[in-house]
């Protein structure tokens, strides 16, 4: 399948970086820590989603901030087994300076620190620090694509949930998913698969100067 796209915007957490072990291991501090009733903590979504949000569906309202700080202590500190997934790296290595993002559900320490521990340079970081309403709003991809001054029409996203691809569809982007922490046929996307290593940039100029050609089988 073939794009022509004037930016490029990536999520982070399973779509560039594998982190879900220390995501879990996170999580099952915190659910234990609190409680969260097991049933209960199995059956709220989370990936994809801000973990503030996340909380506010597993614990009374006044727990939520010292849960939120817990978790995100975790799971700053815990990056060692974090990693750049397969074909992150040389898809990031040829895309055109200025003109991609990475856009997350996470705070913006911890996305540092998951980029870091994965060897990747994100010169333009969106986090859900910098809006008011995370994923599956469209908020995060439209400021993505402010910031680097291109209609979000004309953006292609990568994500690999449900609730990226949701943001990305409401924001008008083109969407490209990635089968790393949900099945295909549970992505809604103009393109899935397995991971960002069939993803190609055919054609690209720094800084707006023509359209970016990506190519994908």
């Amino acid at each position: 399948m073939r794009f022509e796209v004037d930016a490029l915007l990536f999520d982070m957490d399973g779509t560039l970086v594998d982190s879900t072990a220390s995501v879990l291991r996170g999580w099952r501090t915190v659910s234990a820590e609190f409680p969260v009733p097991p049933a209960l903590f199995d059956a709220v979504p989370r990936h994809g989603r801000p973990a503030v949000e996340i909380l506010a569906d597993l614990l009374p309202r006044e727990l939520i901030p010292a849960a939120a700080a817990r978790l995100d202590e975790l799971e700053r500190t815990d990056t060692g087994d974090v990693v750049a997934l397969p074909g992150a790296a040389g898809l990031l290595a040829a895309a055109p300076p200025g003109r991609w993002a990475v856009v997350t559900s996470a705070g913006r320490a911890l996305a540092g620190a998951r980029l870091a521990a994965a060897g990747i340079d994100a010169p333009l970081l969106v986090t859900i620090d910098d809006v008011s309403r995370g994923k599956p709003d469209p908020e995060p991809f439209l400021l993505g694509a402010k910031l680097l001054g291109v209609p979000p029409q004309r953006c292609l996203v990568f994500e690999d949930a449900p609730a990226g691809l949701a943001a990305a569809r409401a924001a008008g982007a083109a969407t490209v998913a990635v089968a790393t922490t949900h099945p295909a046929g549970a992505l809604d996307a103009d393109l899935v698969l397995a991971d960002l290593a069939a993803v190609r940039i055919a054609a690209a100029a720094p800084h707006g100067a023509g359209p970016i050609v990506v190519t994908a089988h």
